[in-house]
C-alpha cells in the first residue's frame, strides 16, 4: 500500500489528484471545528467534556460519522449522514418504484437522474435533521446530565433558530459538493473518503481515553492490548471482505458472418459480505429509536424505565440479542434487494452464457439464489460478531464506549474504504505505466 502511494506521488497527474484530495480533506476538517452562529462555544465544550468522561452519548453513531462535529454543533454537524440516508432510501425505492428501476437500467443518463434525486433528498433530510438537532440542543436533551445543557443556545428566538438550521443545511450541501469534487477531480470515492476521514479523526482521542482510564502500568497495558486487538480485527475484516465465491460462467460461440464471437470463460464474484456495512447502520439506527422516545418522554411510566434499563446502556443481554438478530435480518434483506438472481440469469441467457452443469433460465436463477443464501449466512454472522466488539470492550476497558475504535461500523468502513482507495490508485497507476507488448 505504501509503495502504491509512493509511486503515485512520482506520477505528476496522480500527485495533483492526491494533493487536491488532501486539500479538500483539510477544508472538511476545518469546517468540523467552526461553530454554528447562536451557539455558546464555552458551554458546548463543558458538556462535551462531561459526556466524554461519562462515556454515554445517545447520538454516538451520528457523531462518529460527522467526525465529532455533531456534539460540537459546528457548520458540518450533520456531516454526510443525510447523504448516506438519502442514498439508502433511493436504493430501497428503486426496487419498489418502477420509474426508478427503469432509470437504473438506462445507464449513465439514468444514474445521473438518480444522483440528482439523491441531492434533493439530501437537502430535505438535512433540513429535517438540522431542525431536530437545534430543537434537541435548545431543550438541553443533547447532553443529558450536563448542568449547562439548557444554555447551549442562549438566544432561542425564531430568527436564531432558522439561521442555525439554514447554516447546517448549507454545511451538508457543501460537504456533498466536496465529496463530488474528490470523485471528479481527486482520486475518486469522494463520499467514502470523507466518511473514512470522519471516523479516523476520532481514533486518537478514543485510544488515548482508554489509556487514561487504564490502571495497569498507567494504562499502557490496556492501550497495547487495544492496539493488538485492532491488528487482529483489521486482518479478520480484510480476509472476510476479500473473500468471495466465484461461480464459473461459460459463453457459447456464435457465428456472425465469417466471424466467431464468444466462447470465453468468466465468473460471477459473490462476496461473503455482500451487504457491506449497511446492516450494521440499519440495526444501530433502529435501536436508537426506543432510547430517543424514552429520552424525550417526560413521563415516569413503567415502559420508559424498562427501555432505559434494557436498551440504553448497550451491554444488556436484551440489547445484545436484539442487535445481533437485526443485523442478520438486515443482511439478508439488503442482499435480497441489491442482487436479483433472475435478472442475472436473464442477462446470461440473452448473451449465450451458462453455468456449467446448470440449465439456462430459471434453474440458473434458483442456483444463484441457493448459493447466495448459503454465503450470506456466514457474512451476516460475521457482521454481527464484529458489531458486538464494542459491547465486549465495555466489560474489559473502563474507557471504552459504544464507539470503540476497532469495532463495529468504524472498522468495517475504515478497512473497506482503505482497500477500495488503494485499488483505485493501483488501477490508475497501471493505466499510466502500461508498457504493452512492444517495449
Amino acid at each position: 500500500m505504501l509503495t502504491a502511494f509512493a509511486r503515485a506521488f512520482k506520477t505528476p497527474d496522480l500527485r495533483k489528484k492526491l494533493l487536491f484530495t488532501l486539500g479538500i480533506i483539510v477544508l472538511y476538517r476545518l469546517g468540523a471545528h467552526i461553530p454554528v452562529p447562536g451557539v455558546s462555544y464555552e458551554n458546548v465544550q463543558i458538556c462535551v467534556d462531561q459526556a466524554a468522561k461519562n462515556n454515554s452519548s445517545l447520538f454516538g453513531l451520528v457523531n462518529m460519522f460527522s467526525g465529532g462535529a455533531l456534539l460540537q454543533i459546528t457548520i458540518f454537524a450533520l456531516g454526510i449522514m443525510p447523504y448516506i440516508t438519502a442514498s439508502i432510501i433511493l436504493q430501497l425505492l428503486t426496487v419498489v418504484i418502477p420509474r426508478l428501476e427503469a432509470l437504473k437500467k438506462e445507464g449513465q443518463s439514468g444514474t445521473a437522474k438518480i444522483t440528482q434525486y439523491t441531492r434533493y433528498l439530501t437537502v430535505a433530510l438535512a433540513v429535517l435533521q438540522g431542525t431536530g438537532l437545534v430543537a434537541t440542543a435548545r431543550s438541553g436533551a443533547l447532553f443529558s446530565g450536563c448542568q449547562v445543557a439548557g444554555e447551549i443556545v442562549p438566544d432561542q428566538s425564531i430568527f436564531v433558530t432558522v439561521t442555525m438550521v439554514i447554516t447546517m443545511t448549507a454545511g451538508t450541501a457543501l460537504v456533498m459538493w466536496l465529496g463530488e469534487l474528490i470523485t471528479d477531480r481527486g482520486i475518486g470515492n469522494g463520499m467514502s473518503i470523507l466518511m473514512f476521514i470522519s471516523i479516523a479523526a476520532g481514533f486518537p482521542g478514543a485510544l488515548w481515553a482508554i489509556k487514561e482510564s487504564g490502571s495497569l502500568a498507567k494504562g499502557w497495558i490496556e492501550f497495547g492490548t487495544v492496539i493488538l486487538i485492532g491488528f487482529v480485527m483489521v486482518a479478520l475484516v480484510v480476509f472476510v471482505e476479500q473473500a468471495q465465491r466465484r461461480i464459473p460462467v461459460q459463453y457459447a460461440k456464435r457465428m456472425i458472418g465469417r466471424r466467431s464471437y464468444g466462447g470465453t470463460s468468466t465468473y460471477i464474484p459473490l462476496k461473503v459480505n455482500q451487504a457491506g456495512v449497511i446492516p450494521v447502520i440499519f440495526a444501530s439506527s433502529l435501536l436508537y429509536i426506543p432510547a430517543l422516545i424514552a429520552q424525550f418522554s417526560n413521563s415516569d411510566a413503567a415502559w420508559k424505565r424498562w427501555i432505559e434499563a434494557h436498551f440504553v446502556s448497550g451491554d444488556h443481554p436484551y440489547y445484545i440479542a436484539t442487535y445481533f438478530v437485526l443485523i442478520v435480518f438486515f443482511a439478508f434483506f439488503y442482499v435480497a434487494i441489491s442482487f436479483n438472481p433472475e435478472d442475472v440469469a436473464d442477462n446470461m441467457k440473452k448473451y449465450g452464457g451458462f453455468i456449467p452443469g446448470i440449465r439456462a433460465g430459471r434453474p440458473t436463477a434458483e442456483y444463484l439464489s441457493y448459493v447466495l443464501n448459503r454465503i450470506t449466512w456466514p457474512g451476516s454472522l460475521y457482521l454481527g460478531l464484529i458489531a458486538l466488539v464494542p459491547t465486549m470492550a465495555l466489560a474489559g476497558f473502563g474507557g471504552a464506549n459504544q464507539n470503540f475504535p476497532f469495532g463495529g461500523t468504524s472498522i468495517l468502513i475504515i478497512v473497506g474504504v482503505g482497500l477500495e482507495t488503494v485499488k483505485q490508485i493501483e488501477s490508475q497507476l497501471q493505466q499510466r505505466n502500461y508498457e504493452g507488448f512492444l517495449r
